[in-house]
């Protein structure tokens, strides 16, 4: 599938800054990581930290699938409003998905450091109303996130012009929140490991999978196998042609990336700015002085119709900017788009599979895909270490 489309900053600033052979022959591993993006890169380096022997492999050159598109937001908050998330599945493990969010951020900066990954900052995140209608539910968000621990204020009108500049009715400002550069960390990250050798592969799609009870034995279009004791799938939005239950609905999502300015003249704090519009608008700053605008969402049918629209999503975003803060003139300078998944609950699905025995699946879906990998990590090393995590019964693929 073809995830992007356009200049992804990311992509433009830092190239390719590390290769990886192609798979060249057959091999035999403890564990296989299909999918080398953020997610296969987190679920490696916590499988190598428990000393769990894997190999990687990619269709793509690395990092050039949906990791070259994020925006690398990072935040507790989920796509679904804390207090809708209570309705659906119960206050006890919606607040701890939430939580799980905010410990991700955390866990995010501690390997950021270790790896030597230099773009990640913390950041407070705005959450605003985008219309006057919007109020009660935003007062109902506020209670919720406050009863479950999150340092959060309440801002009106007023105080949202006077702090941030901008017009909006009311809005959510929480401490918990980052930015990084999902590229850069995901190549960072795939340079730990533990042996001599990296055992990590690109440009070598896996055509066939047979899962047997004592493993899996997997093809390249080349021909080589690999035959693996366990799989994990962290392949992202192509999952669909591995699930054959519906679990996700597929999204294109646009960002544009001004010009650098010379004056750094944003907002308050350059917090992380999002609102309750459905699509949303998010709004973030690069540490090389650009200003990052996403959203303008739509229904993913095919990556032709998708690509004729960055154009017209790039117009629209940019007058987003410039209607929030006119004092910006925000000029566009790296547009693209990419696709996401979305899911009822807004929740990621992590675990096994039970008709993929020896199986694993690490799928970040919805807005908040990088700290949603992290936790994938976590629950994957426990399960494949024979450990119970208690956490794992709110993303598995049962709860559909």
């Amino acid at each position: 599938m073809n995830l992007k489309s356009g200049m992804p900053f990311w992509l433009i600033k830092d190239g390719l800054p590390f290769t990886f052979p192609k798979l060249d022959k057959d091999i035999e591993t403890d564990v296989v990581i299909i999918g080398a993006g953020i997610s296969g890169a987190l679920v490696r380096y916590y499988l190598l930290n428990a000393g769990i022997q894997c190999t990687m492999i990619d269709a793509r050159t690395i990092g050039l699938g949906s990791t070259s598109a994020s925006t690398s937001l990072l935040q507790y908050e989920i796509d679904t409003p804390l207090h809708k998330l209570i309705e659906m599945i119960g206050k006890e493990p919606a607040e701890r998905a939430y939580q799980l969010c905010d410990y991700a951020i955390d866990e995010l900066e501690k390997i950021a450091k270790k790896v030597k990954a230099e773009e990640f900052e913390r950041k407070k995140s705005l959450y605003y109303a985008a219309y006057k209608k919007d109020i009660p539910m935003l007062e109902k968000e506020f209670e919720a996130r406050k009863q479950a621990g999150f340092d959060v204020k309440l801002l009106n009108e007023k105080q949202i012009y006077s702090q941030y500049g901008f017009k909006a009715p009311l809005a959510i400002l929480s401490n918990h929140g980052a930015q990084t550069n999902a590229y850069a960390l995901t190549h960072r990250l795939l340079q730990f490991k533990t042996g001599k050798e990296l055992n990590i592969y690109d440009r070598s799609p896996i055509v066939d999978i047979k899962t047997k009870k004592d493993g899996a034995v997997l093809k390249t279009e080349t021909g080589f196998t690999i035959k693996a004791k366990k799989v994990i799938y962290a392949t992202g939005y192509e999952i669909v042609e591995f699930i054959d239950k519906k679990i996700v609905d597929l999204k294109s999502t646009y960002a544009v990336v001004s010009e650098q300015y010379n004056e750094k003249k944003f907002w308050k704090d350059e917090v992380l700015i999002w609102n309750t519009a459905d699509p949303y608008l998010y709004i973030r700053t690069t540490p090389d002085g650009r200003v990052l605008v996403g959203g303008r969402d739509e229904d993913f049918h095919d990556p032709d119709k998708r690509n004729k629209l960055i154009n017209k999503k790039t117009k629209q975003l940019t007058k987003d900017v410039n209607t929030l803060f006119p004092h910006l003139h925000f000029k566009p300078e790296f547009s693209w788009t990419g696709t996401f998944g979305s899911t009822k609950d807004g929740l990621p699905f992590i675990g096994t599979y039970d008709k993929l025995p020896n199986s694993y699946f690490a799928l970040g879906f919805g807005g908040n895909g990088i700290t949603f990998s992290l936790i994938a990590a976590e629950i994957i090393t426990d399960l494949i270490l024979g450990k119970k995590n208690k956490d794992a019964p709110i993303f598995s693929f049962d709860r559909v």
